[in-house]
């Protein structure tokens, strides 16, 4: 994850160019990184206690596009983007305080 005045830098593998949205913050102890060039999973979970879900809709439907991801749409409390064969998914978890888990993946 990157941010030019957006949010935190977060330099995982496979997160180098998604931005943190200011007022969340990873969760190292919940973070999944596996596969090789043909495959891979990524899964991060952030956690902020002074930003609600539709804030955080806002941000990244706003953000990523500019990134190369399409906005796919909501599907329940699920952010669905695509880009280059892969999918991101931006989950909210729990609302207070609010965790937000993001996984990329190979689209099927």
């Amino acid at each position: 994850l990157w941010s030019r005045g957006l949010g935190d830098v977060y330099k995982r593998q496979g997160y180098e160019d998604i931005p943190v949205m200011r007022g969340l913050r990873q969760i190292p102890s919940d973070t999944i990184s596996f596969g090789n060039e043909e495959t891979r999973l990524v899964e991060a979970m952030l956690t902020g206690s002074k930003v609600g879900f539709k804030s955080v809709k806002k941000f990244y439907v706003d953000t990523l596009p500019q990134l190369g991801w399409t906005y796919q749409g909501q599907r329940g409390n699920s952010l669905l983007f695509y880009r280059d064969g892969e999918a991101l998914e931006i989950v909210k978890e729990s609302a207070k305080p609010l965790n937000v888990r993001f996984t990329i993946k190979n689209q099927i």
